[in-house]
């Protein structure tokens, strides 16, 4: 049981002090280097939400690793195909199935409003900055049923949390302005601040784009791509106005449970819950 749990340690815990220090260097390259009019930079109340989200987040995320571990390794004795971490290819498919599931987890936190009200916390930052990547959610439980995916296709548990933490330490790493674009064949093949800026974005023309993780590739192959033009306009199309952290965290889960009480039917209902944000029921014309 031991060696078990000695597999909880998480990678995302163990970078927080470089986070911080690229957090202090941005900022202070922010002011000795200044910047165009164009870059926002920090806030000192923007800042603080931030960094108290992703506090909180930690905790909740450490003790979600526990139940994600057991559940995936019971899904992982039920595998019809077992792969050894001793093999360097387990770690090619591991990585490679890790930044598919993700592509797909994200994909669905925009398109289904459950889902996405726990993710908008991600987004509803108006700044954009290594602070904005540690705005997390404090609601992980959707993670489960898709990374249970890489436990039931053989991939032994501990690498599945190790190689989500590792998508999460790159990503920290893409959320700054002061980076412009990197070598063609990188912005080709891999997640950049240029291309998760657009991400960021909550101008019409970079809604639902470029969901990659450390990978570009798989919006490329499947439509939702968008390259960067213009400067983007960072939060939500609706923003919170707010930086109490109940209501930057959980604000979205009460407008479900009001539009859910409004709702004249069933249909309705889950329309409001499961369909995309800022779903509608249907208007009925009069005859």
């Amino acid at each position: 049981m031991a060696e078990f749990l000695a597999h909880l340690s998480d990678p995302v815990l163990m970078a927080t002090p470089v986070f911080l220090l690229f957090v202090a260097i941005e900022i202070l390259a922010l002011h000795v280097l200044g910047h165009d009019d164009n870059v926002i930079g920090y806030s000192v109340k923007d800042t603080r939400t931030s960094m108290s989200m992703g506090a909180v987040a930690v905790v909740i995320n450490g003790v979600f690793r526990i139940a994600m571990l057991f559940v995936f390794a019971a899904l992982y004795e039920l595998a019809p195909v077992k792969f050894s971490p001793h093999d360097w290819w387990t770690w090619v498919l591991m990585l490679l199935g890790q930044e598919i599931v993700f592509y797909a987890y994200h994909r669905a936190s925009h398109r289904v409003r459950l889902m996405w009200a726990g993710h908008q916390v991600h987004h509803s930052s108006e700044h954009y900055n290594f602070s904005t990547a540690l705005r997390q959610k404090w609601t992980p439980y959707f993670q489960l049923p898709f990374w249970s995916i890489l436990a039931f296709a053989g991939i032994p548990p501990w690498m599945i949390l190790t190689g989500l933490s590792i998508d999460l330490v790159y990503q920290f790493f893409v959320h700054t302005e002061k980076i412009r674009k990197l070598p063609r064949w990188f912005e080709y093949v891999f997640n950049t601040p240029s291309h998760h800026r657009v991400h960021h974005g909550s101008d019409k023309e970079y809604l639902d784009a470029n969901y990659g993780g450390i990978l570009i590739i798989w919006d490329r192959m499947f439509g939702s791509f968008v390259p960067e033009g213009k400067r983007p306009t960072y939060g939500l199309t609706k923003n919170v106005e707010s930086h109490n952290l109940l209501k930057v965290g959980f604000h979205e889960y009460g407008s479900i449970l009001r539009d859910v009480r409004a709702a004249g039917s069933w249909r309705d209902r889950l329309g409001y819950v499961f369909g995309p944000p800022g779903w509608q029921p249907a208007k009925v014309e009069a005859a």
